[in-house]
């Protein structure tokens, strides 16, 4: 029922344009409730794109903002391995990106997922997406020459 209302509002915008656009729909996955229903979710999409500064946030319950005051010494003291709004945190987001991607894929086999914000740009979490076959990552564009090393490092290690 969501999509095909999406589909209808889009054919219509395209019809009055006068234009045919090939097009996917899809989501932003960024609670961990849409990780953990994600067959239900697939029922209606094309794709998930993880955003994965807007998942470590609700997963650890951290804001953006007061977060820099506290992670350096989370870190410092061992608490946390990285400050996982540089590195994506895979054991608890990587958790439920996993889940998310397992179940969903089950529904539709053929769901593409990828990530998007800056842990698309970081190496670690760039070869997190290429062990667990997504489909792209998503950077701002000074990540972008960063994101495209590691995965080249990351599909050689994968041979």
């Amino acid at each position: 029922m969501l999509r095909k209302r999406v589909c209808a509002v889009v054919d219509k915008v395209f019809l009055d344009a006068k234009v045919e656009i090939d097009y996917l729909v899809g989501t932003m996955i960024e609670l961990p409730r849409a990780c953990l229903t994600g067959d239900q979710v697939a029922k209606h999409a094309d794709f998930f794109s993880f955003g994965t500064n807007d998942l470590t946030q609700t997963t650890f319950g951290f804001s953006r903002d007061d977060a820099a005051r506290f992670l350096p010494g989370y870190v410092e003291k061992e608490l946390l391995p990285r400050n996982p709004f540089v590195a994506l945190d895979q054991e608890g987001v990587g958790a439920l990106i996993r889940i998310g991607v397992e179940k969903g894929r089950r529904e539709k086999p053929k769901l593409k997922v990828g990530i998007c914000g800056e842990h698309g740009g970081e190496p670690s979490s760039v070869r997190f997406c290429h062990r667990e076959k997504f489909d792209y990552v998503s950077c701002s564009p000074f990540r972008v020459p960063i994101a495209r090393v590691s995965a080249a490092i990351a599909a050689i290690e994968d041979q």
